[in-house]
């Protein structure tokens, strides 16, 4: 008498909507049985896909039906059984054996003959031609979706899933709180876990509403997506949803999780001007120790023997603290060189076709670079991991030009604008000056100077411009009222940035 299992099976990915549940297909299998007479000795139940050989419950069946437990399956398709050659070839080499001598399934005809097995063989041969071919159609509509710009699978923490239009949209409640991240963390003052302290009190929280690990504020930070790019098979892509922040800021970012993390290690000081300067003597570098208590910074003296001296930090800081105050301007000069700016605009309203021309161009040849390197890709001239590489580089760069032509098209980005702003962050200089983050000191110094020298316990620099051009141009405004000197002088300094306006343009915004 023929002994049979009976097989259930439906994979948690399965992509056949028509498949039955597992318990629909007991259900039926048990009636089919019934009418049919079979002796079903004990049932198997599997959720797991059978596209590769390796099921534990199957491969349990089979074992038990080669020591001769039962000698025939009940199944409600071929495809429950097998989608893969080795898992199918299996039960047919059963089958010639004869440790099967019946399968029986409630919509397939099958009988161990020549026949029966080749119409078995082709309903295998069609399952895993079924499970293939729909793989890469769902890998071709992937792709597709990538050309679009548009990255598939769940929408991360700030964006919704738009199930109507299937879009990734921006979360009305979470998405101005990502961009406030950004912000705090790009200013050094946070650490991952204040951070994420200080993001909670603002009300930003999972879409479960659940605490966001200090892990998962480290992942956000890392993400292209929230710039506007996305990752896809280890190839970066730019997509087509709404940015949350712009690609400088997320820059910022990084640069300061380098830094944090390069002084993360465990029991290190973190000395906040270690690198910084360079000894005025012997050219060496600046080295910092702890001695009672009290940081100190003196040259490494690796070249030959030098004099100089050690210096406390307290010292250190107070002439750092002086040399950013020197680029700061008073608030009355301040009035007169904005009300100066504002003149000037009233006079010289214009567009700076050439400066968008020039952008634009600049796109379009990052988009024919990268249409040359996919050819190289196509034609297997370069490897995968080349492609990547530069196909990442040239995107970043496109992705930042467009920023800046966005900027120039939303605000009219004229000489005057970048100037107006440059004026307005010299207050930045004296806020920079008085408080007491020294990361945050550096950082500033490093962006308004070069050329950093310490000698005789005395901090120099070169000013870069155009805070240089504040230094030599308006000197006199520091600590007076303004002149009708100064107020000329003022003119002079603002007037002289018109001469090659693109150069100044880009100084200008580096330092926004």
């Amino acid at each position: 008498m023929t002994k049979y299992f009976l097989y259930a099976r439906k994979s948690t990915d399965e992509p056949d909507r028509q498949i039955l549940s597992i318990e629909s297909q007991i259900t039926e299998l048990k009636e089919f049985a019934e009418r049919e007479n079979l002796d079903i000795i004990e049932t198997f139940i599997e959720s797991q896909t059978a596209k590769i050989p390796g099921r534990v419950i199957f491969n349990e069946m089979i074992k038990r039906i080669e020591s001769g437990e039962a000698n025939g399956i009940l199944a409600w398709h071929p495809d429950r059984l097998a989608r893969n050659s080795i898992d199918g070839g299996q039960i047919i080499y059963f089958v010639d054996t004869e440790k099967i001598i019946a399968l029986k399934f409630p919509i397939f005809w099958f009988d161990p003959t020549p026949q029966g097995k080749f119409m078995l063989n082709i309903a295998f041969g069609q399952s895993k031609y079924y499970i293939d071919n729909l793989s890469e159609n769902v890998k071709r509509g992937l792709r597709q979706k990538v050309r679009r710009g548009e990255q598939s699978g769940m929408a991360i923490i700030g964006y919704l899933n738009d199930k109507i239009n299937h879009k990734i949209i921006p979360d009305p409640k979470r998405f101005p709180l990502i961009k406030k991240l950004f912000e705090l963390y790009s200013t050094g003052e946070y650490c991952l876990k204040d951070l994420r302290n200080k993001m909670i009190s603002l009300g930003l929280v999972s879409r479960n509403n659940k605490v966001l690990a200090v892990s998962s504020i480290h992942i956000i930070l890392k993400n292209p997506f929230y710039y506007g790019a996305f990752y896809f098979n280890n190839e970066l892509h730019q997509g087509i949803h709404k940015p949350a922040i712009r690609k400088k800021l997320f820059d910022k970012v990084q640069a300061v999780i380098k830094s944090k993390t390069h002084h993360a290690k465990r029991g290190v000081i973190f000395y906040a001007f270690r690198g910084l300067l360079k000894c005025g003597e012997c050219g060496c570098g600046i080295t910092s120790e702890a001695q009672k208590g009290h940081n100190y910074y003196r040259c490494t003296k690796k070249k030959q023997r030098c004099s100089q001296p050690y210096i406390r930090e307290e010292l250190l800081v107070e002439q750092i603290s002086n040399l950013i105050q020197k680029v700061s301007l008073p608030l009355a000069w301040t009035k007169k060189m904005i009300k100066e700016i504002d003149k000037e605009k009233e006079q010289n309203v214009q567009t700076k076709k050439t400066f968008v021309q020039n952008l634009k161009s600049q796109i379009e040849d990052c988009e024919e670079k990268l249409n040359k390197l996919l050819d190289l890709h196509l034609s297997e001239t370069i490897s995968v991991e080349e492609y990547a590489a530069k196909k990442q580089k040239i995107l970043n760069q496109k992705i930042e030009i467009s920023e800046k032509l966005k900027d120039f098209e939303r605000k009219g980005n004229h000489w005057l604008e970048p100037c107006r702003n440059f004026i307005l962050s010299t207050s930045q200089a004296q806020i920079v000056a008085l408080r007491g983050n020294f990361s945050e000191k550096k950082d500033f110094l490093k962006k308004i100077g070069s050329n950093l020298i310490l000698q005789n316990k005395k901090v120099f620099v070169e000013y870069k411009n155009p805070w240089k051009l504040l230094e030599n141009s308006c000197a006199e405004a520091r600590g007076e009222a303004p002149s009708e000197a100064g107020n000329s002088s003022c003119i002079k300094w603002l007037r002289g940035l018109d001469s090659n306006q693109d150069t100044q343009i880009q100084n200008l915004q580096s330092y926004h």
